[in-house]
């Protein structure tokens, strides 16, 4: 009972830990317009009503954990068919990634990446 009792609390203090150094959030907003009535006969000449929404929408997240090197953010916005977005993030290579892209019924789906290095300037060591 008392090794259980332990290795909960060794996870317990490893999740504050890991809470402490790292970061997630992420927020979601969707617009609900009003719903218009769609109807149309199919092929065998029967009739159907659908329903529609203008699809509008937004959300972005964020993640920054130094411990495991994993930073990225995404933010996308979509109103209609038009969808405009950003996201960044760390490659394991030390490069950062960042990707503008958009897309629409109209011209279709199109992205710009660029690629930045951080360069990391070694520690000098200092000898006595």
């Amino acid at each position: 009972m008392f090794s259980k009792v332990l290795c909960l609390l060794v996870v317990a203090a490893v999740a504050v830990v890991a809470k402490e150094h790292a970061h997630s959030s992420q927020h979601i907003h969707k617009h609900d317009g009003h719903h218009t009535e769609v109807s149309y006969k199919d092929k065998h000449g029967h009739h159907h009503v659908d329903y529609y929404t203008h699809p509008k929408y937004e959300f972005k997240y964020e993640v920054k954990d130094p411990h495991t090197h994993d930073f990225k953010t995404q933010h996308e916005h979509r109103d209609g068919d038009s969808v405009k977005g950003h996201y960044a993030l760390h490659d394991p290579d030390g490069t950062r990634r960042d990707v503008h892209y958009h897309a629409d019924k109209h011209t279709g789906f199109h992205a710009e990446v660029k690629h930045s290095t951080h360069h990391i300037v070694p520690k000098k060591h200092h000898h006595h």
